[in-house]
């Protein structure tokens, strides 16, 4: 598994960013393709709109949401295979996110999942 990175999407792509993964089901608003300059588009692993709602930025289910999000992970065997596969052979991989939290958002419990499961 490649290093990786945490980034909001708003933030100005950098060449230490590597290989960006925008890991939101929805596209962010306001802003282009260009200026995200993401490389793939992960929508598959992002949480369910119905775990998204539930969660709705709560700091007092961050803990939950990050045991409902790994259980849906779980079942999407196939998409975290893809984006592995999309990953090998790049030395940074910069999970991108359009949350306001930069401390409790999927991006961040993706990447806890990503480099326990290594």
């Amino acid at each position: 598994m490649p290093k990786v990175l945490i980034k909001r999407v708003y933030l100005d792509a950098g060449p230490g960013d590597g290989f960006r993964v925008l890991v939101d089901r929805l596209w962010p608003r306001g802003l282009s393709k260009s200026r995200a300059a993401i490389d793939l588009w992960a929508r598959d692993l992002a949480p369910s709109a119905e775990l998204r709602r539930w969660f709705g930025h709560d700091p007092d289910r961050w803990a939950e949401f990050q045991k409902r999000y790994r259980d849906e992970l779980a079942g999407r065997v196939e998409a975290v295979a893809a984006f592995r596969k999309a990953v090998a052979g790049q030395q940074t991989v910069t999970l991108v996110y359009a949350a306001a939290d930069e401390r409790r958002n999927n991006a961040v419990a993706l990447a806890r999942l990503l480099m326990k499961r290594g």
